[in-house]
């Protein structure tokens, strides 16, 4: 099937049950539900958030009574990362899974929990997202989606083919770039971004494209970092989360019996997936280190120039933020 062909059948989709209830049928509250939604993700089947999304179809499949079931398209294979979120705006799917901070240039808040060393552990991530997880309902709903549920990935680490010392080791790197904040910690160091998405990041290590990375444990283990880089620092940097959300109209032609099945199985993806998470981050670690990865605690010069990176990252994200980034870290600070 064509992609052209495809996106019609999506939309045909959505837009069927959407028209219903704009001219008000009678029949009940059922005609408001679509039969399938698609979900793309972006990450492969073995990649936990992938199977906390594939738990939360099924959830919601029994708590409707097989009024609404999700068909997940994991690995970017129905949709690319890149394009999810404003795939759900427009209804080409019903809902989706994103990396948020992959939107920080379009506003401040989404490159919030990506702010290196602000929130270093599982405790200090919940918490930001306790305190910002209004005024990202909020800015959700500006753009037509709602928010159903976010998780964290593990702490993010330092990817390098041979050992540094301090950040200078990272000048003239060509240092993967998957969000603006990856960006900004190049230029900070004097490395050259490169944006690469994580499906591609074996190939890019492979062909040289890049030489160094920060994510996170999970994406060493997913892309068999020991194939192609040898050291990983665990620097903790911070845990960047993804979110599910779905489509605003359609979530609007919902009723509330059936609305409220749907945010109780995403309350449940949300608690099993940060508790999942931080149950495996020391097991993925061993995995790298099982397999001849150096998993490597940072240097006292290593961990002060990123601490200082992070500092002015903090101060830039402020700024940038203005009044509601002052009212966040002011009450995680708290």
């Amino acid at each position: 099937m064509t992609a052209e062909r495809l996106r019609a059948r999506l939309f045909a989709r959505i837009t069927a049950p959407l028209f219903a209830v704009g001219i008000g049928i009678a029949a009940g509250p059922a005609t408001a539900v679509a039969e399938t939604w698609d979900m793309p993700t972006p990450y492969p089947d073995t990649n936990l958030h992938t199977v906390v999304v594939r738990q939360f179809a099924e959830d919601v499949k029994a708590a409707t009574g097989g009024k609404i079931q999700i068909t997940v398209h994991s690995n970017g294979s129905l949709v690319r990362h890149p394009e999810i979120k404003r795939a759900v705006q427009s209804g080409q799917a019903q809902l989706g899974e994103v990396l948020i901070s992959s939107w920080a240039n379009e506003d401040p808040l989404y490159g919030l929990d990506s702010v290196p060393f602000l929130a270093t552990d599982f405790t200090a991530a919940h918490k930001l997202y306790d305190v910002s997880k209004p005024y990202l309902e909020k800015k959700l709903e500006r753009q037509r989606l709602k928010l159903l549920y976010s998780i964290p990935w593990p702490p993010q680490g330092l990817y390098v083919k041979d050992e540094i010392q301090s950040v200078e080791g990272l000048k003239g790197q060509k240092f993967r770039a998957y969000n603006p904040a990856t960006t900004r910690i190049a230029e900070l160091t004097g490395a050259v971004p490169v944006k690469i998405e994580a499906a591609e990041v074996a190939q890019a290590f492979g062909t040289g494209i890049v030489t160094a990375m920060i994510t996170s444990a999970a994406t060493g283990v997913d892309t068999k970092a020991w194939d192609f880089v040898k050291v990983y620092y665990d620097v903790q940097a911070w845990l960047p989360r993804n979110m599910v959300f779905v489509n605003a109209e359609l979530w609007k032609g919902l009723d509330p019996a059936t609305q409220k099945a749907v945010q109780d199985a995403a309350a449940k993806a949300e608690a099993a997936g940060w508790a999942e998470w931080e149950k495996k981050t020391a097991d993925l670690n061993k995995t790298m280190a099982d397999n001849g990865m150096k998993v490597l605690p940072p240097s006292d010069k290593l961990k002060d120039g990123l601490g200082a990176i992070g500092k002015t990252m903090t101060d830039e994200w402020m700024k940038a933020a203005g009044s509601d980034g002052e009212a966040i870290i002011a009450a995680f600070r708290k």
